[in-house]
């Protein structure tokens, strides 16, 4: 009896020493996943609004189930921190920041799933947090920019599932993908590949039971509302992906799908960790199921000549897996003579300690990382500085930042320049989703009308009842505005005080002032619609 109870009391010691370690384990990912947060919240409010921002706020004002470029849940998120913070960068990027500190968190988490220790969690941790695509698209408010996480989740899931052999993870699994498809329709993609590894893999057992059909049935009813939106408008938003994709083929943008997953969906200086990540998924006949979805989504973003950064999200479970390989491969055993008491020969002991050179060489390439990323990707460099000419070029999205609020100004200008009677019958008429959502975040401050766009769901909202045959044109060339307005006078320039050229300042950089319509508003309308 007295040994069994000692045998319970060190199994139970053993436990809550287990158990102390995995919340101090939580704890560091907690503080470090904050760290990160701290430091994009506290670099977000630099520059401006990027020109997707303010297609996402304008949409946010109009909130239906489904968009003509995206689904409905960015949007939503748009409405809530225009609600709460109002027009605030900072404010509405935090909720972006959040998921970026989520996903971080939950690298870490499975790089324990995968059996990794402490230092294999923080480095999954870190490498995720200094991923381009990552800090690129979780510092803005886009429809990519939530994409990231529920990647993270739906990877995260399945391990639980494969670990646990609980099937009711089936229910969460298909519930992330559920929210991934309101969020971006590539999650299509990542729930074909799960299709496919689960036929390949031995656990197509699972489709004999109930949960999968469940968690099925849970993704659907989740999706049910923005599907019903696309049926009601005949499916535009596959016209609008055609559209783009063709477009995205044409300026050579999908080119870089192979050389840019060294540098895109993984930090080019941590690119050793997801080569190793597939060697262990590859390795584990256990996780062969994760292995086989990577190798599938890669497969299917080749062939349809996928932007690079679609694969983003698969990344994370190549980088813990890879990390717990880097922890097991660098440790050493050491060996070191006993002299037992009574003389007896000498008793060699061996350890396993971690190697400190593969240990330094390791956190000063993550280190580096950091650094590298913060400076190269976060908008921290004073506009038109030497870094900035640097970091420009890298982050093409900050040149896009630049400018809105003074074109928005300008047009203020030239709508009080004119008679006070006349402005009720005066509308503002602009070419991208840009320009609409300028104006219409800004121009309340000046009274300005709300901007008639014809880009995306734009067009849906049709034009003023007013009819206005006086417009500002913003944003198009003197052949359009000749073809559709009996006469258009150039009123004034669209620039910014720092000289920087986008695509504003270069394209459009020409505001007009157009009278007298040529069609009826509304065979106009017809030919107004495009894609952006």
């Amino acid at each position: 009896m007295i040994r069994g109870a000692n045998k319970w009391v060190r199994i139970n010691k053993m436990t809550q020493e287990s158990r102390r370690e995995v919340r101090t384990d939580n704890i560091l990912l907690i503080l470090l996943s904050l760290l990160f947060l701290v430091l994009h919240v506290a670099t977000s409010g630099h520059y401006g609004f990027h020109r997707d921002e303010l297609a996402t706020l304008d949409d946010a004002r109009h909130l239906e189930w489904g968009f003509v470029a995206y689904p409905p849940l960015t949007p939503l998120v748009g409405r809530f921190g225009l609600s709460l913070f109002g027009i605030s960068l900072i404010g509405i990027r935090l909720l972006p920041n959040i998921a970026l500190a989520v996903a971080i968190f939950v690298s870490g988490l499975m790089a324990r799933e995968l059996g990794g220790n402490r230092r294999a969690q923080l480095l999954a941790a870190l490498a995720v947090a200094v991923v381009p695509i990552v800090v690129i698209e979780t510092s803005v408010l886009q429809y990519v920019s939530f994409d990231y996480l529920w990647g993270v989740l739906l990877t995260y899931f399945l391990m639980r599932l494969i670990n646990s052999e609980n099937l009711r993870w089936w229910i969460a699994i298909g519930a992330v993908i559920g929210v991934g498809m309101m969020t971006k329709y590539t999650m299509a993609f990542f729930a074909v590949s799960l299709v496919g590894a689960l036929v390949l893999t031995p656990i197509r057992r699972h489709l004999l039971s109930p949960w999968p059909w469940i968690g099925v049935a849970v993704s659907l009813l989740i999706f049910m509302p923005n599907f019903i939106w696309q049926w009601q408008h005949g499916f535009i938003s596959l016209e609008f992906l055609r559209h783009i994709h063709a477009r995205d083929i044409r300026w050579g943008r999908t080119k870089g799908f192979l050389p840019e997953q060294l540098w895109i969906c993984t930090n080019a200086l941590l690119f050793p960790l997801p080569l190793m990540g597939l060697w262990f998924y590859f390795r584990e006949r256990k996780y062969r199921l994760l292995d086989w979805m990577f190798v599938i989504t890669f497969a299917l973003f080749l062939i349809a000549k996928a932007r690079s950064y679609y694969l983003g999200p698969m990344y994370p479970m190549l980088i813990a897996a890879g990390c717990v390989v880097w922890e097991n491969w660098a440790r050493v055993k050491t060996s070191t003579p006993g002299f037992p008491a009574d003389g007896s020969s000498a008793i060699i002991k061996t350890r396993t300690e971690f190697s400190p050179a593969i240990q330094i060489r390791t956190w000063m390439l993550a280190a580096i990382a950091i650094i590298t990323s913060f400076a190269l990707l976060t908008p921290i460099a004073p506009i038109n500085s030497r870094i900035w000419k640097i970091t420009s070029k890298v982050q093409e999205n900050f040149v896009e930042e630049i400018g809105w609020p003074d074109l928005v100004q300008t047009v203020a200008n030239i709508y009080e320049s004119l008679p006070l009677n006349q402005r009720p019958q005066i509308g503002i008429i602009v070419g991208n989703y840009g320009e609409a959502g300028a104006i219409n975040l800004y121009g309340p401050k000046y009274n300005l009308p709300p901007a008639i766009g014809g880009t995306n769901s734009a067009w849906y909202r049709s034009y003023p009842q007013s009819q206005p045959q006086t417009l500002i044109a913003v944003g198009f060339d003197t052949d359009y505005l000749a073809k559709h307005f009996e006469h258009c006078d150039l009123v004034a320039h669209n620039t910014n005080p720092y000289g920087v050229i986008n695509e504003e300042s270069q394209y459009h950089p020409n505001i007009y002032l157009c009278r007298h319509l040529l069609q009826p508003w509304p065979e106009f309308w017809k030919g107004f619609q495009w894609f952006g």
